[in-house]
This record gives structure tokens, C-alpha cells and sequence, in this order.
């Protein structure tokens, strides 16, 4: 989704989702529509007398009232989000920006804290910061005088919604629940006595298995479709942590020149071939890219897609330079694997061609860095040993048994 920058604050952009516009009037809706329920709720629960009739004399009084409950509400989060980012930045880890979005608000890490300690202080921070905002307006709730004039009882309405929703928000959070402030609070005790990679599975399953009650209780039990949009949320937020994190354990110490597949062993075509006989290449070795040579350089890579393009009744006439992709992305044979990774992600690519300076050493794929995983994970070894301990190793048994 489109995002928009909206400000800053202690040096860290703030954007807003295009999914964040579509929702606020939603809020703004959902709050004014009720908001004689929610005067009853401040009522009951903090004593006071807040005249509903005064608040409900109009359509647009209540739709306005809602919308400034629902941006407070916001700014809540925004500075729910500030709290993480700023103690993060304490340990010397930047925040790339905070979004707000349909479920709230993103604090972008550029890298996870691995020290239980940092991280429970980077998780705790956002709910304390929640339950501070709750305390400052139930003060303010206080503050405004009992009367039953339409400007005080709006403001007592707002402030003591807000009181109430940041708590709630803290509470929410709070939740063991991965990826959630909870969660990660759970993955950092959890990581106390055990490896970091092992204490994410554990949190992420835990998320998962909640995510699955929560999707349920929506779907039967009333909770409505809101309550499974955020089950799935943090349904599939859970399982790519997860994997995220095993990744990153699993490749610690790896680098590419481990896992790729080297230049000797890789497979070129010429750039005057024709797309007919490229396609035969592809169905005898059953590889849908291939690096493109000409003169003894690489020029390009052309892949199954880019074949396809081509009409059949065309492909003994075009040549491969003709549909090849000019646009090379190269990763050196030190480079991490994670890396690597990043860059296949950030081009959305599928390979890689390992250039040491200006020579030709290997191609790397994520077919290349899948099995890799595989194959340190069946080790077992990745969750108590340094990668770079086990990894290599790993593969070089793997090839002697292939042999």
C-alpha cells in the first residue's frame, strides 16, 4: 500500500498507510455511532455523570466526537510506537520509520535485538508508554469541571475514552502473544535459557495457536470479521518471524561462496542462440534460468518467463539477446547469505550471479539457499552452535553422499 509521510519526531520519519485513511472514518463511524454505549461504559466504570442526551443531539455531533476520540486514540498509538523506537535507538538500533496502518501502528527496526535484556526493555516500553498516556487522561478527565454543558461533557467523554482505550491498548499488547509487545516480551524471558532461534519457535507457535482461537471466536463467536483480519495478522507475522529468525540463525557465519553453485558447474547459453533451443536446454536439465555469455562475459539472464513471451511459432527466429534481462544483480562469494537474501528480495529476483571483482565464480539461487537451510536444519545443530561452526561442514557431507 501507498504511504504517506506525515511528520517527524526525535529524527524518525512518520507515515501513514493508505490502509490507515481507509479505516479512520471507519473508527471515527464505529465510536460516534455508539457513543451512548461508550458514555455509559466511562460512566460505570469512573463514576461520573456524563449527560448522554447532551452528546447524542445530533448525527454529526456524535460522528464528530468520534473522530476526535478515534485520532486521540491514534496519536496514542503513535507515541505507543515512539516508546519501543526510542529505547531501541538507546541500544543503538535505528528505527527506520513508524507507519500507521489498518491494525495500528509499525515501529521498523532495522535489526532485532538479540539480547533478552534490550529486548524486553524495547517490548515493555510501548504498553508503559500506553499505560502512562491512560493515567495522563483519567487526570484530565478529572480536571474538566461537572457540568452539563455540551463543550465539558465532550471533553470528559474523550478524555475518559481515551483513559480507558490505552489501557486497553496496553493490555492488548501485553498479550504473550508473537509478534505482539506480549510476545516478544515472552521470546525475550524465553530467551533467558534458551538459543534466540529456539525461543522465537516457541513464541511464534504460541502466536499461532492463539491467532487460531482468535480467528475462531470472530467467525462463531461474534466477534466479528475485524477479529479474523487481526488473527491473520498475527497469524502469518508469527510464522515469518519465525522463519526469519531461524534463517538468520541457521546462516550465521555461511557466506554465499558455501551455498552457491559454482561457475564450472554452472550451465551458460549464448546470446545468439535462438529461444527454441533455449527452451530445450531448460526441459533437458530442467533449470528455468540461465546465465547469458557472449565473447566469454556474462551479458544477461534469461529465465523461463522471458521465453514464454515469445510466440512458438516465433522462437526459432528470435535470438535469446533478443528477451535476455540486462539488468544483472551480483553478490560477492563473501557476502553473507542472509544478505544475499536480501537482495533477491529487494529485486524480486530468483538468482544471483556471484562476481569476485569483475570475474564470473557462481550462481546463486534461492533453490541454492532453501536447500542449504534444509540441510543445516536436519543437522540440529543450529540452534545451540554457531553456523559457521557446522555449516560448510554440513554441505560437504551432503555432496560426498550425493556423490
Amino acid at each position: 500500500m501507498r504511504r504517506f509521510r506525515i511528520g517527524s519526531a526525535f529524527g524518525i520519519p512518520i507515515d501513514v498507510d493508505l490502509t490507515f485513511l481507509l479505516v479512520l472514518p471507519l473508527f471515527a463511524w464505529a465510536i460516534g455511532s455508539q457513543i451512548g454505549r461508550y458514555v455509559e461504559i466511562v460512566n460505570d466504570l469512573f463514576g461520573s455523570g456524563i449527560a448522554v442526551d447532551v452528546l447524542t443531539t445530533s448525527t454529526e455531533l456524535s460522528l464528530g466526537l468520534g473522530l476526535v476520540a478515534a485520532l486521540g486514540l491514534f496519536v496514542g498509538v503513535v507515541l505507543h510506537e515512539l516508546g519501543h523506537s526510542l529505547v531501541a535507538m538507546r541500544y543503538g538500533f535505528p528505527i527506520s520509520s513508524i507507519t500507521l496502518w489498518i491494525f495500528g501502528g509499525i515501529a521498523q527496526l532495522d535489526e532485532m535485538p538479540e539480547d533478552w535484556r534490550q529486548e524486553f526493555l524495547i517490548a515493555i516500553a510501548g504498553p508503559v508508554v500506553s499505560i502512562a498516556l491512560g493515567v495522563v487522561s483519567y487526570v484530565a478527565f478529572l480536571a474538566v469541571p461537572v457540568g452539563d454543558s455540551l463543550t465539558l461533557a465532550a471533553a470528559q467523554f474523550v478524555f475518559g475514552y481515551l483513559a480507558l482505550m490505552n489501557v486497553v491498548l496496553a493490555g492488548f499488547n501485553l498479550l504473550p502473544v508473537f509478534p505482539m509487545d506480549g510476545g516478544r516480551v515472552l521470546r525475550a524471558l524465553l530467551n533467558r535459557t534458551r538459543p534466540y532461534a529456539r525461543a522465537t519457535e516457541i513464541a511464534a507457535e504460541v502466536g499461532k495457536l492463539f491467532a487460531v482461537g482468535l480467528g475462531l471466536f470472530g467467525l462463531f463467536g461474534g466477534g466479528g470479521l475485524f477479529l479474523v483480519a487481526i488473527a491473520f495478522f498475527i497469524y502469518i507475522g508469527a510464522a515469518s518471524e519465525a522463519q526469519q529468525t531461524t534463517m538468520r540463525a541457521a546462516f550465521e557465519g555461511v557466506t554465499v561462496a558455501d551455498v552457491m553453485t559454482p561457475a564450472d558447474r554452472v550451465t551458460t547459453v549464448d546470446d545468439d542462440g535462438s529461444v527454441a533451443d533455449l527452451i530445450e536446454t531448460m526441459f533437458r536439465e530442467r533449470h528455468t534460468g540461465y546465465p547469458v555469455e557472449r565473447d566469454g562475459e556474462i551479458v544477461g539472464l534469461v529465465t523461463l518467463e522471458d521465453a514464454r513471451a515469445v510466440r512458438e511459432v516465433e522462437r526459432d527466429a528470435y535470438r535469446v539477446e533478443e528477451v535476455m534481462s540486462t539488468e544483472i544483480y551480483t553478490v560477492a562469494p563473501d557476502d553473507g547469505v542472509m544478505t544475499a537474501l536480501e537482495e533477491l528480495d529487494s529485486h524480486a529476483v530468483g538468482r544471483l550471479l556471484v562476481m569476485d571483482d569483475d570475474e564470473f565464480v557462481g550462481l546463486l539461487t534461492r533453490t541454492d539457499i532453501m536447500s542449504a537451510l534444509s540441510i543445516i536444519k536436519s543437522s540440529g545443530r543450529y540452534q545451540s552452535e554457531p553456523a559457521d561452526s557446522a555449516g560448510p561442514d554440513v554441505f560437504n557431507a551432503e555432496e560426498s553422499r550425493q556423490s
